[in-house]
């Protein structure tokens, strides 16, 4: 499973020209599922990210998870195109992304663990819908994470 996570002061998701969801100050989550992708891979990167400490303290100092920064949000969204291999030609394979019926139970699953950690209600993009994502990063802070690459 291969997470990006942006630090933001805003995130929202478009469907259809119809806002489907939206933070404010906190993390947008993109998921990519892969078929070896495991309960534990789950486990394993939804308490890193709640953990990780990536918002500013009273110093100015990247020092404070995001269970600790009042209001914030967690938006997660559904991205295949994580799963892209880049390396032969110019066309990316996605022949490492899981297929819909194993990837959304595992996309679900991962929002759920996330969730029950966080304490406070997920915000969520349309699996497989064509979005329009729209975000204000903070810092800019991006962090990409692999569950395989531990």
């Amino acid at each position: 499973m291969r997470i990006v996570i942006q630090r933001v002061q805003e995130a929202s998701v478009t469907i259809d020209g119809a806002l489907r969801s939206s933070i404010g100050q906190g993390m947008l989550i993109l998921v990519g599922v892969c078929d070896e992708d495991t309960d534990e891979d789950i486990d394993y990167l939804c308490r890193k990210v709640i953990n990780m400490r990536i918002f500013d303290d009273a110093d100015g100092v990247m020092n404070i998870p995001i269970t600790e920064v009042p209001g914030s949000g967690i938006l997660v969204v559904s991205q295949f195109t994580l799963m892209a291999s880049t390396k032969k030609g110019n066309r990316p394979s996605y022949i490492h992304a899981s297929r819909p019926e194993f990837a959304i139970p595992m996309y679900e699953k991962f929002i759920a663990v996330l969730q029950n950690l966080f304490g406070r209600e997920i915000q969520t993009g349309e699996f497989g819908a064509d979005m329009q994502v729209s975000l204000v990063n903070d810092g800019p802070v991006t962090i990409i994470m692999d569950s395989k690459q531990r």
